[in-house]
């Protein structure tokens, strides 16, 4: 009797803390259970003074050390995440299961208000330590949580708004926590909703990431009720042994499958509760990596749509031949950054919102955009790649935009419907945007406002339905600013900017590396790569990205000869010639026989004005008055290279 009243008068007590804070707004029921924790089970006292815990530099070290591969995977995606919230005064910070913050990317003008309020590299945010806060009351309630200014425990953390979310291991425990949090937020808790989606997004995206990372060495089954979903976010996942027995699973599938906990399924047969056994499982593997299936499950005849993912070491060391299947999203593996990009790219580009993918050279810009294209609901229709700055300037209007019967001399005699009207109704892929000359620019810009196109010649409106992507390895607001690109224009293609990291920087360099192998053998059998040539493979900073990965593969394949084998030897004259790193800036040689002091002078020439116009080529062919094909012609003879 006394136990129950003593917590009666407990739960009146958070009550009225509660209500003294907060007023008459609403509680939500984790920080009202957060609240009694702390100050029935902690003992602890909203007013008393901060005692921050802070670790040594060596300890949080051994913790970074035990996350392993995941703290790489979930930096890379807190750099994404804070690119989304940057400028609004937010730290985006990583917590081990303790909560002891491990890693954080905050605004420049507030680290100091950050530091002085405890949320830095060391220090301990559990509840016991800090009461209810976004990083300790995820881990106690194992789930995503708002924490809004005075919904903290602590007096002094009132000022913080913050927006934890777990990212669970594949045991469904907590591995460790995302976080954004403000210092001094002016926001209302409706506001950090938004925010709060965001966080959550990335918390998953990480959980799936290092799911698929810790089991290489498994088949990986990926479903969902609805097929759009296959390889995205929120799809099941489940690894499956050698025998066919399932050895994890993700939150996503005990959701499809209607389990409330993984000891429903690990363990046990994959044929129990799905129509697959192992041998079927490993034939849809080797034949259609990349296709749907349709199948239902063996307890209520819900229909699933999978495919499946042979081990990594497998699929590097085939014994069944590979089928040249399209892959569902090729060139994205488990590379953080990249599935961001998937994932938003898919999200709105079937929204029809325009996207700009902005990479190096050889990043795989036109492959991802047809990934993107192959996804949506017109993916029947077209996929038209055009590059501006490979068609010659006065070629590229009547390339684009065609042309009527008869609009001028040479003209083919029924006309010329162009790129842009063969793309109606699937997707424009305008691959170096920067290149395309100012006059075409603002053509352009007047298709993409009224959705209609006259050709060239013609004095009727074609009305055209249009998916834009667009390309580029330049900085585009720069040459907003210098007047070389339109500025209604970039904002008129510029429905979001997807960033495609350089090879050097993905984490997904080993799958990657057996994918273009598949896709460089689809008769045969991918030979299998030697330990010290993977190495190597993976420690090379390839300058010429995908592209170059590519071609040294090719080359190694092809000198591997009937070994079935790429061994180091195989690599050195694909990379021989790249391993010092690429030029800065651009340089040029003389040829032998050439004149060489007319040639260094011309060569001399064009390096300063393609300096001067900041490697503009449409800006210096203009003002050296000569085409841009004519440049381009004068850059390979002198051998210049232009920089990425």
């Amino acid at each position: 009797m006394s136990n129950a009243l003593s917590a009666r008068q407990s739960s009146s007590q958070v009550t009225r803390l509660l209500r003294a804070r907060m007023g008459t707004s609403p509680v939500a029921p984790h920080v009202a259970e957060s609240w009694d924790r702390c100050f029935n089970r902690y003992s602890m006292q909203p007013d008393a003074k901060r005692n921050t815990v802070m670790l040594d530099a060596e300890s949080v070290r051994d913790r970074q050390q035990r996350l392993g591969e995941l703290l790489n995977v979930a930096r890379a995606e807190m750099e994404n995440l804070y690119e989304q919230i940057a400028g609004s005064g937010y730290a985006v910070i990583l917590s081990d299961a303790d909560a002891v913050v491990l890693s954080a990317v905050t605004d420049p003008n507030v680290k100091r208000e950050f530091r002085n309020g405890g949320l830095w590299v060391g220090a301990v945010w559990s509840e016991q330590n800090e009461g209810t806060n976004g990083l300790g009351t995820a881990i106690a309630e194992r789930r995503p949580v708002i924490v809004h200014c005075g919904e903290h425990f602590r007096h002094y953390n009132i000022g913080l708004s913050c927006c934890g979310a777990p990212i669970i291991d594949a045991n469904g425990d907590v591995l460790a926590v995302l976080d954004a949090s403000v210092a001094s937020s002016a926001d209302t808790r409706l506001v950090q909703s938004h925010t709060m989606a965001l966080v959550n997004m990335s918390a998953n995206l990480i959980s799936r990431c290092h799911f698929l990372s810790r089991f290489q060495d498994a088949w990986i089954l990926r479903f969902h009720s609805r097929a759009e979903f296959v390889g995205l976010l929120h799809e099941a996942l489940m690894a499956i042994d050698g025998e066919g027995r399932i050895k994890a699973v993700n939150d996503s599938a005990l959701v499809q499958l209607g389990m409330s906990d993984r000891g429903q399924l690990v363990g046990r047969s994959l044929g129990e509760f799905l129509p697959l056994d192992f041998a079927t499982l490993e034939q849809r593997a080797a034949g259609e990596p990349a296709a749907l299936w349709p199948m239902r499950d063996l307890a209520y005849g819900r229909r699933f749509f999978a495919n499946v993912r042979a081990p990594l070491q497998r699929v590097l060391r085939a014994s069944v031949p590979v089928a040249a299947a399209e892959p569902a999203h090729r060139h994205v593996d488990t590379d953080p950054r990249m599935q961001h990009n998937l994932n938003c790219g898919r999200q709105l580009f079937v929204r029809r919102v325009p996207l700009l993918l902005r990479g190096a050279t050889g990043t795989g810009k036109e492959v991802f955009a047809k990934t993107l294209h192959n996804a949506s609901s017109w993916a029947d229709r077209p996929f038209v790649a055009v590059n501006c700055a490979a068609i010659p300037e006065a070629l590229i209007e009547s390339e684009l935009f065609g042309y009527a019967r008869g609009a001028f001399t040479d003209a083919a005699r029924e006309g010329h419907v162009g790129r842009i009207r063969h793309s109606s109704g699937g997707t424009l892929f305008l691959d170096e945007i920067g290149d395309m000359p100012l006059a075409l620019q603002t053509r352009l810009l007047r298709v993409l406002e009224e959705h209609e196109i006259v050709p060239l010649g013609g004095d009727t409106a074609i009305p055209v339905d249009l998916h834009i992507i667009s390309a580029t390895h330049q900085d585009l607001l720069g040459m907003v600013r210098l007047g070389s690109f339109r500025e209604d224009l970039y904002y008129r293609l510029n429905g979001i900017t997807l960033e495609l990291p350089p090879l050097r920087e993905r984490t997904d360099k080993r799958e990657l590396i057996g994918t273009l192998l598949r896709e460089e053998t689809p008769q045969g059998l991918p030979p299998a790569i030697d330990d010290d040539a993977m190495d190597r493979l993976l420690g090379h900073p390839w300058p010429g990205n995908i592209r170059q990965l590519r071609n040294v593969l090719r080359t190694a394949s092809a000198l591997s000869g009937d070994s079935g084998r790429i061994r180091l030897v195989h690599l050195e004259a694909g990379m021989s010639a790249t391993d010092s790193p690429p030029p800065t800036h651009a340089t040029a040689t003389v040829g032998p026989g050439e004149p060489g002091p007319l040639r260094s002078a011309e060569r001399d020439a064009l390096l300063r004005e393609l300096e001067r116009m900041h490697w503009n080529i449409s800006r210096t062919a203009q003002l050296l008055d000569i085409s841009r094909n004519t440049l381009y012609r004068k850059i390979r003879r002198h051998q210049i290279v232009l920089p990425e």
